[in-house]
C-alpha cells in the first residue's frame, strides 16, 4: 500500500492535527501489530495514514493545551 498522497492533497483541514493524528496512530500500531501491520509489510505510518482518510480511524484532540491525538474506534 502506498501513502496516501491523493487524499493528503484534497484534505482541507489542518495539517499540523493530521499530521499528529498520522504519528500517534503509527505508534499504535507498530506497537500493537497484528496482520492488517503485516498485510502491509509493516508500513505503519501509511497504513495509519490509510485508515484516517478513509475513515476507518477518527480522531480528536481534547480542548486542553496539550495536543495529543485521542483516536476512537
Amino acid at each position: 500500500m502506498i501513502f496516501p498522497l491523493e487524499e493528503l492533497i484534497k484534505y482541507q483541514g489542518n495539517m499540523y492535527e493530521i499530521t499528529c493524528a498520522a504519528s500517534r496512530r503509527s505508534y499504535q500500531l507498530s506497537k500493537l501489530g497484528g496482520a492488517e501491520v503485516e498485510d502491509n509489510n509493516g508500513k505503519v505510518v501509511s497504513l495509519a495514514a490509510r485508515q484516517i482518510f478513509t475513515g476507518k480511524v477518527k480522531f480528536m484532540f481534547p480542548q486542553n493545551k496539550e495536543k495529543t491525538a485521542i483516536p476512537s474506534y
